[in-house]
């Protein structure tokens, strides 16, 4: 796991210098774990959250010791204007917008025949919809430019589903089509454009994670863990800076000839 002294240590790399990513869900958890790996490459990180200001804050002065700028954006990604807003907050503050990161996202676990309305529309909402959102916001920018970033957190859950997760696991497998669309259209726009593809290009991808050490799993009994570890060939749950380091690949310029992807990161999980 990464550690307050590596925090401190300034940045690791430059594979992502001069960039300037937007992490949605940047306070905590994996979101947090990926505004860290991508500041330490170099990029200029806008974390963004719901509630937790203080959260929020506290990962911008974190980041902001490894040399590089950061800011905290607040706002509902269930909420289609704003995450408008805050994609446009972000292209004002730092002036461009090189990398997204789809995070957020929220549970309300309950059986198929105990699931109220609320319950589905609401997971949906932050997870699915917000995604969406978020990308059909940036992308113009991204195909302006004739370069940009977008990579989605799914989870093993909406490869797999799960008892009492049917709204979690939808929208988590929702993000599958909708990366492999978004890949689709923005290579076809940057085409039509006649804007060159051999470059940086436009490219958007997916991240599934399996289960990871975070505050969602410390809720989880140590009998269940104990048989969700049973099923990893791995034998161990994955921490979010594995997680992390995967995102900031996917953002590299290297990466330029990904797109369309679900890179799984679950210890075998799915094999």
């Amino acid at each position: 796991m990464v550690t307050q002294t590596e925090h401190e240590a300034g940045p690791t790399g430059d594979k992502l210098d001069g960039r300037v990513a937007f992490v949605t869900g940047g306070s905590r958890g994996i979101g947090a774990a990926i505004c860290h790996s991508l500041a330490a490459q170099g990029a200029v990180v806008a974390a963004g959250y719901h509630a937790g200001r203080e959260e929020a804050e506290r990962i911008c002065r974190e980041l902001e010791r490894l040399g590089v700028a950061a800011s905290a954006h607040q706002g509902n990604v269930g909420s289609a204007d704003d995450c408008r807003r805050t994609i446009g907050e972000v292209i004002e503050r730092h002036g461009r917008l090189d990398i997204l990161v789809n995070n957020a996202g929220i549970t309300a676990d309950k059986t198929v025949l105990n699931l109220t309305d609320e319950d589905w529309y609401k997971v949906i909402a932050v997870n699915l919809s917000g995604a969406f959102f978020m990308s059909q916001a940036v992308l113009p920018h991204m195909l302006e430019r004739g370069s940009g970033r977008i990579v989605n957190i799914s989870s093993i859950i909406g490869q797999r589903g799960n008892i009492g997760q049917v709204n979690y696991a939808a929208s988590k497998s929702g993000l599958f089509g909708l990366t492999k669309s978004f890949a689709r259209e923005a290579a076809f726009a940057l085409k039509r454009a006649g804007k060159d593809q051999s470059g940086l290009g436009v490219t958007v991808n997916t991240v599934a994670p399996g289960y990871v050490e975070t505050e969602m799993v410390q809720s989880v009994p140590e009998k269940a863990l104990d048989r969700i570890r049973a099923q990893i060939p791995l034998g161990r749950l994955g921490q979010p800076e594995e997680i992390a380091r995967v995102v900031h690949f996917l953002c590299a310029d290297g990466s330029s000839y990904i797109t369309g992807q679900v890179w799984g990161v679950n210890g075998g999980m799915d094999m």
